[in-house]
């Protein structure tokens, strides 16, 4: 199942929002209506919380079946409800933002080739996966430009056909390029997805919602 969906009007959902197979975590200030599409769509159990402080969830965080990890700024109360669902960590590094660069399903990771080599080997027990340094259409931040679930991968338009090799061969899935929200080529940006369905971005059209059913398996 899919559905349009924004984040308080913000197209953008992939940034406040993010998922695996079971749970997704959203702002607190999150409205009714996406957590209804997010539970309808994705089939997973949803959980309010806020992380540094702040509601770019989908920024700050990278999980997948088995582990989630965000920055250290996280408090620990704001982690508290993944106490016993999902084991996380919290990882002091410069480059902080780890939604947006750690590209993860449960094969592998794809992580910004700037993160240091303690934090990979952090994300690498975490999320129980093998991490490779890359980047995706000359972007560091492949989670942004790319989403990936554990039977495909939509990724930036401009990605090269050997980068399409390298996603397809690392992270055992299809691969295929595609934009969200009328031409946005910030594909992780303007999607939550797992195996089950997707919430896409408002502004998608129907012609990207089809690639996106195709592209992942919906």
């Amino acid at each position: 199942m899919m559905r349009l969906s924004s984040y308080n009007g913000n197209p953008f959902i992939g940034v406040y929002c993010v998922a695996n197979e079971e749970i997704s975590l959203v702002p607190l200030d999150c409205q009714d209506s996406l957590v209804d599409d997010i539970q309808a769509c994705l089939e997973v159990d949803v959980i309010r919380t806020s992380l540094a402080s702040s509601t770019i969830l989908g920024t700050l965080m990278a999980m997948n079946s088995y582990g989630a990890v965000t920055s250290d700024m996280a408090s620990l109360s704001e982690l508290r409800p993944l106490r016993g669902k999902l084991r996380f960590r919290r990882i002091k590094d410069r480059v902080n933002a780890f939604g947006n660069n750690i590209l993860v399903n449960d094969n592998a990771a794809l992580v910004n080739p700037d993160l240091d080599n303690a934090s990979i080997k952090t994300i690498a027990d975490t999320l129980n996966v093998e991490v490779v340094k890359g980047s995706v259409a000359g972007y560091n931040t492949v989670g942004s430009v790319c989403a990936v679930t554990n039977k495909g991968l939509l990724c930036h338009p401009l990605a090269t056909k050997e980068e399409q090799d390298m996603l397809k061969s690392l992270f055992k899935v299809p691969v295929a390029v595609g934009t969200l929200n009328y031409g946005s080529r910030t594909v992780g940006a303007g999607i939550l997805v797992n195996t089950k369905g997707a919430a896409v971005g408002s502004k998608t059209t129907p012609i990207e919602m089809g690639r996106v059913e195709d592209a992942l398996y919906l």
